[in-house]
């Protein structure tokens, strides 16, 4: 992996591989850029030049207390730059939210896919002081109860898929993960309910679901489809209950960029 320096001097770790247009990849919630080498693979053989980074407290990567969206903004405009600009951006999840940020704010896109955004547009958001207390529990060195209560009120996962998760082996990658918990659950209450600036980016968008997933996301992708001038709803069929199928996912971003 190479690294970037973030604006606030944060470290950023990201790698690459492909060769042809930009396409960078931005991860969803307890993940890491090793976590997308799927979709880069897909994307490579299509004639992509596709980049996965660890967004910060992940990973490779490095933090700062108290960091903000802001500071996620910063970290990928310092990727885009790194890898050389002119860049299409894919995004999943709280991934498509921070994109969808971070076009809002002036970093140069040519292109937004955003897949299955978590936006609640008012409609059974979390509790106000989810995050501080997810800060509370990272704090305390709870790591683990940090991820399933984000994964219970943040994500809103049945308490028994939670459980079911917690006790198998998978659970210790993503107990490092859990800083990250606090920064994801910030960035998506900020843009829930999206502002003006957020619905006129300029960059072409394509907001990509999964015809079987969670009806908040099809809810969400629907409703952000019809409020940003010009976007494309895109259903991705192979793409099952918020899992991005890179092969179906590579195929609609080389049609619709090429």
């Amino acid at each position: 992996m190479e690294t970037v320096t973030s604006a606030d001097g944060t470290r950023i770790a990201y790698s690459e591989t492909g060769a042809g247009p930009l396409v960078v990849i931005v991860n969803g919630a307890l993940s890491v850029g090793a976590d997308a080498a799927g979709i880069a693979a897909a994307l490579a053989d299509v004639g992509f030049r596709a980049v996965t980074w660890d967004r910060r407290a992940r990973g490779g990567s490095g933090d700062a207390r108290g960091s903000t969206p802001e500071r996620e903004v910063e970290d990928l405009a310092a990727v885009i730059e790194a890898a050389g600009g002119d860049a299409i951006v894919l995004g999943h999840s709280s991934g498509a939210v921070l994109t969808l940020l971070a076009a809002s704010r002036g970093v140069p896109m040519r292109a937004l896919f955003l897949s299955e955004p978590p936006l609640r547009f008012g409609v059974d958001e979390p509790a106000a002081d989810l995050a501080d207390r997810l800060q509370q529990l990272v704090d305390d060195g709870r790591l683990g109860d940090a991820v399933t209560t984000f994964q219970l009120e943040g994500v809103g996962l049945p308490p028994e898929m939670v459980a079911s998760f917690r006790a198998s082996e998978q659970f210790a990658a993503v107990e490092p993960l859990a800083q990250s918990t606090v920064y994801d659950t910030t960035l998506v209450r900020e843009a829930s309910t999206p502002d003006a600036a957020l619905l006129s980016v300029t960059s072409p968008v394509v907001i990509l679901r999964g015809e079987q997933t969670f009806p908040i996301l099809i809810a969400a992708a629907s409703r952000l489809a019809a409020e940003i001038e010009g976007a494309e709803l895109v259903i991705v069929p192979e793409s099952v209950m918020h899992r991005v199928d890179p092969v179906a996912t590579a195929r609609v971003i080389r049609h619709r960029t090429s």
